[in-house]
């Protein structure tokens, strides 16, 4: 194989409300942590274990104006992206390094309110949001009209 790839998959929960940036041109971007869990049991102690590891989430435009308005801190979501290092010099001229997901794609699977929900059996029900779909370095579509019939 000649190719490569760079493909992050991770089912979270939302560590922090989305923290929006929004840019003279009229882009944005939205930043969020994403906490993963691993639970194990120790075979010396025989008790478990749990794991976090936070990932720091980068969605762009479009994507990043509906986490903003849909997820907020606790919620539960599929992101799809690849892995983005960045470097920069700190204030005493060191440098720094910090690892991102540039997000994709994203799903949202619960909010807050449904897992509080689920754990009391007679919480009302939250719909679900859509799973959204978002297609990096592609132009936005644009409503034209067309002579379809439908």
């Amino acid at each position: 194989m000649s190719g490569t790839l760079n493909k992050v998959m991770l089912i979270g929960h939302l560590g922090d409300e989305v923290k929006m940036h929004y840019f003279e041109g009229g882009g944005c971007v939205g930043r969020f942590p994403l906490a993963t869990n691993e639970t194990y049991t120790s075979k010396q102690t025989n008790e478990r274990i749990s794991n976090t590891e936070w990932h720091n989430i980068v969605v762009r435009n479009k994507g990043a104006e509906i986490c903003e308005k849909y997820l907020s801190k606790g919620d539960k979501v599929y992101i799809e992206g690849r892995l983005k290092t960045r470097k920069w010099q700190d204030e005493s001229g060191q440098d720094r390094y910090s690892t991102e997901i540039q997000c994709t794609d994203f799903t949202f699977l619960t909010t807050k309110k449904e897992s509080e929900g689920n754990a009391s059996s007679n919480a009302a029900t939250v719909p679900k949001p859509e799973p959204v779909k978002q297609k990096v370095n592609e132009p936005p579509i644009e409503d034209e009209e067309d002579d379809l019939p439908f």
